[in-house]
């Protein structure tokens, strides 16, 4: 099948994580082709040229640089000699209603003025000592998030329901809100609101988002928040580049996939593209949309259809404007918040529409990277959160055309409030050239289910074991990377879940199983559990009665149990608890 007796693995999509998945198995000795269904790379995660101008097309917050740094040096790279960055000072401008403007920083100097102008009118006499025992449980959560989370693999429940992790997860507040949460150390609604809009990276309302999620804001002002000079499509670039001129692994553009398929000995046999060309492959990894992936590509299954009726995170109508001047008023980074806060989430995430008045993004980057624009003129990205919609190939067109006027809508008032809120006069007339995506075209470029521009939501229902497994449950040579899949949405993450695909992909292709001691200790926990179980069957009922229940029970089972056991049990009835009583 592949040349020179290697291993032929066909990855669906060049986004992050098809790239980064691709350089991990080139560098194993694979035969390494992916195919994307569009002319560039990056997925979401690409740019847009118009007029001159260069927009990023999805992600523009370069976060938690570590997981970047590590990746880079896996593959035996600098992350340096490929991805120049720049620093976003402040790390971003918050505009309020009521005309505030609040900088957030990584300068702790700046951030406990802030914090001491608003927090101690609003009833908190240490701000700054509060904001100190945020970071310090914030640390908490990002090192054990990192460490046990997203370098971890949970394809099995023992995987999760391991007692050491359990107390972890307890310890982290995945059982608490973010806004509740962050409200027990800010008091002010102006600061409670700027951090905790972070939740949105994830495409979640903070009133939704576990708590656990603080782990965002500190890395915020830990490590501050960075930019790519050239955008941040320079990332799966680099991916890219490493997998074919190091590695030689192949990619092919314009390549759209029409199915998965499927042999008689049940395990994926290759890809067929819609021009009707077969690639036959020993193991198939899709980057593409997981639930377009099972929906469309794969048999039909309960499964696939119970993927589409789960939580999803929102969608967006982001608007990208070619100014003819710069906007001194807007920094690299600038957030616009509702004065009806929590409204504003309930119609995205409830309603499944747009706000009357949402919060929203705004992105510069020719403020840290001039080569964003033209000489003397900006870029601006306008990300404006809105609801899922329901996509109808029957009503495609109709349903777009009645869209247009929410578009209208969320253009008009994105405008006005800049201009309000900022002093900008006459924004609509410095827009030299426009152009927009709205959830249809998430779904058109991207195969994006209903519009999510993030994918399956973080919930606490569908993390973990809970979450899609990288791993098809029926074809075991069929796997999956991207932000539906373990362990989850956003760049960083999806790069640590890359390397975990591939490290399965390889597993499977080698024959050399990955040591999985999670089992291990799994199999004890059981053991000492059924022990303590079955003890309190024996206080309960006294030694005669439980052993008879005990004794039909492994007799159902075709259990014999040790003599010894027996024994002990006996003399407990006798001796222990149940006697005294």
């Amino acid at each position: 099948m592949a040349s020179f007796g290697k291993k032929r693995v066909v990855i669906i999509g060049a986004g992050v994580g098809g790239t980064a998945t691709a350089a991990y198995l080139a560098q194993m000795g694979h035969e390494v082709l992916v195919l994307e269904k569009n002319d560039f790379v990056g997925g979401r995660c690409s740019l847009i040229h118009n007029n001159g101008h260069r927009f990023d097309q999805g992600p523009s917050f370069y976060l938690m640089p570590e997981v970047f740094e590590e990746a880079f040096r896996d593959l035996g790279e600098d992350v340096r000699d490929h991805v120049k960055l720049h620093q976003c000072k402040p790390n971003y401008r918050v505009y309020y209603h009521d005309g505030e403007i609040i900088e957030l920083s990584s300068d702790m100097t700046h951030m406990k003025q802030v914090l001491e102008k608003y927090e101690i009118p609003a009833g908190n006499p240490q701000p700054f000592k509060k904001f100190l025992e945020f970071m310090h449980e914030a640390h908490d959560h990002y090192e054990v998030s990192v460490r046990d989370v997203l370098k971890k693999d949970y394809q099995h429940w023992y995987q999760t329901f391991r007692l050491r992790w359990i107390s972890k997860a307890i310890k982290m507040k995945i059982h608490r809100t973010l806004y509740p949460y962050m409200s027990q150390f800010f008091k002010s609604d102006h600061i409670r609101r700027a951090v905790t809009f972070a939740s949105m990276y994830l495409g979640m309302s903070p009133f939704d988002a576990p708590a656990t999620y603080n782990l965002l804001q500190y890395t915020e002002y830990a490590q501050s928040i960075w930019y790519p000079e050239g955008g941040f499509a320079t990332v799966p670039m680099a991916f890219m580049n490493i997998a074919q001129k190091k590695f030689d692994a192949k990619f092919r553009f314009n390549a759209p996939i029409s199915k998965i398929r499927i042999g008689i000995t049940g395990k994926v046999e290759g890809v067929e593209l819609e021009s009707g060309e077969f690639i036959a492959a020993d193991a198939v990894v899709s980057n593409a949309d997981l639930v377009y992936t099972y929906d469309k590509l794969l048999p039909p299954t309960r499964y696939a259809k119970s993927l589409t009726k789960k939580e999803f995170t929102c969608s967006s109508i982001s608007f990208y404007w070619s100014l003819s001047r710069q906007l001194p008023e807007m920094d690299a980074h600038n957030l616009f918040i509702a004065e009806k806060y929590r409204e504003s989430f309930d119609q995205i995430f409830l309603d499944h529409t747009i706000p009357d008045d949402p919060s929203f993004y705004v992105h510069t980057p020719s403020r840290v990277d001039p080569s964003a624009a033209p000489p003397g003129k900006d870029t601006l990205v306008v990300l404006i959160p809105t609801g899922t919609v329901k996509i109808r190939k029957e009503t495609w067109e109709q349903d777009r055309a009645k869209y247009q006027e929410t578009i209208k809508f969320a253009r008009k008032m994105a405008i006005e409030t800049i201009e309000k809120r900022t002093g900008i006069k006459n924004l609509e007339s410095l827009i030299e050239a426009e152009l927009y995506n709205d959830p249809w075209a998430w779904n058109e470029k991207f195969n994006l289910f209903s519009g999510s521009i993030l994918g399956l939501s973080h919930t606490i229902r569908q993390v973990l074991w809970f979450r899609p497994s990288i791993t098809h449950s029926k074809y075991n040579n069929m796997f999956f990377v991207g932000a539906s899949a373990h362990p989850g949405t956003g760049v960083p993450v999806v790069v640590c879940g890359s390397k975990i695909t591939a490290q399965h992909v390889n597993a499977y292709l080698t024959g050399v199983p990955i040591v999985d001691y999670a089992k291990y200790e799994a199999m004890f926990v059981l053991l000492v559990l059924s022990m303590l179980l079955l003890s309190l069957i024996v206080w309960v009922l006294g030694g005669t009665a439980a052993s008879c229940v005990i004794e039909n029970v492994a007799k159902a089972l075709n259990v014999s149990i040790p003599v010894p056991v027996k024994q002990v049990w006996a003399t407990w009835a006798t001796t222990g608890w149940h006697a005294e009583l």
